[in-house]
Order: C-alpha cells, then sequence, then structure tokens
C-alpha cells in the first residue's frame, strides 16, 4: 500500500508553555532565594517533590510547606549527549536521581564535576540558584 503524499515543513515550530502556578509559587520564589521548598501533605503525611496542590496519594489539598536541606545521596544517573530539542544548544550533561536525607528522590542536573568522578552513592546537595537568563533553577553539586 502506498504512503499518501507528504509536506515537510522547512520552518521550525516553537511553543511556549504558560503553566499555572499560583499553588505552588512559595516554591519558585524560594528557589529565587536560595533556598528548596517542598509540600508536606497534612492528611496521609506524604512529602512531594517536587511540591505539589494535592496529594497523589489521598487526593487532599491541605498541604504544608516545608524547607528541604537537599543533601543526599545519588541513586542513578546518566550522561546526557543526544538532548532534546529545548536543550540542543547545551553542551553534554549529566542527570542524577538522588534520595534526599528527607527521604524524597529528586531528578536534577549534575554540575561540577567529570563524568568520570560521579558514581551511585556520592554524597550531593541540592542548590537552589538562578541561572544566566534569569530562571530559577536547582541542580545537584557534589559535597
Amino acid at each position: 500500500m502506498d504512503k499518501p503524499p507528504t509536506l515537510k515543513s522547512a520552518r521550525t515550530l516553537h511553543l511556549t508553555y504558560n503553566l499555572p502556578i499560583s499553588r505552588t509559587s512559595k516554591f519558585w520564589k524560594g528557589l529565587e532565594e536560595g533556598k528548596i521548598y517542598t509540600t508536606k501533605c497534612q492528611k496521609c503525611g506524604k512529602l512531594h517533590f517536587p511540591p505539589v496542590a494535592d496529594c497523589g496519594d489521598c487526593g487532599s489539598s491541605n498541604m504544608k510547606w516545608t524547607e528541604l536541606d537537599g543533601e543526599g545521596e545519588i541513586e542513578t544517573f546518566t550522561q546526557i549527549v543526544v538532548k532534546p530539542a529545548s536543550f540542543s544548544n547545551e553542551s553534554d550533561y549529566i542527570v542524577a536521581i538522588a534520595r534526599l536525607k528527607e527521604g524524597v528522590r529528586a531528578l536534577a542536573w549534575l554540575t561540577g564535576v567529570e563524568r568520570e568522578d560521579v558514581e551511585v552513592g556520592m554524597r550531593v546537595k541540592l542548590e537552589a540558584k538562578v541561572n544566566s537568563d534569569g530562571r530559577a533553577i536547582y541542580e545537584f553539586i557534589p559535597i
């Protein structure tokens, strides 16, 4: 069966998303202040990272803000060589998942270390900062 004819566009499509953050704005403001906040469900006690407005475990909207220390240990990591389009201008980078001492797992870029020096069990700290283009972000650094 022949495929129907198609026309491939030579234009690049750029999408911009406006995400509502009113119920998690403390997290974003905290990053700008160098702090990592998350939410804890007051009904079931589940700690969520990143923060959520409603508990995925019990459905409660009764969430309390708590500041994370950010220290943890890497459970897994990978070096990103083939990047998604939105990161195509970035150099190769490392992404890690670490279990923080508060018990939650966090996914973030790992900076300040060469790939060959990264290992499971490595101690890291989740740090908040404002990057060069003015966006509030968080990333792991080795400790």
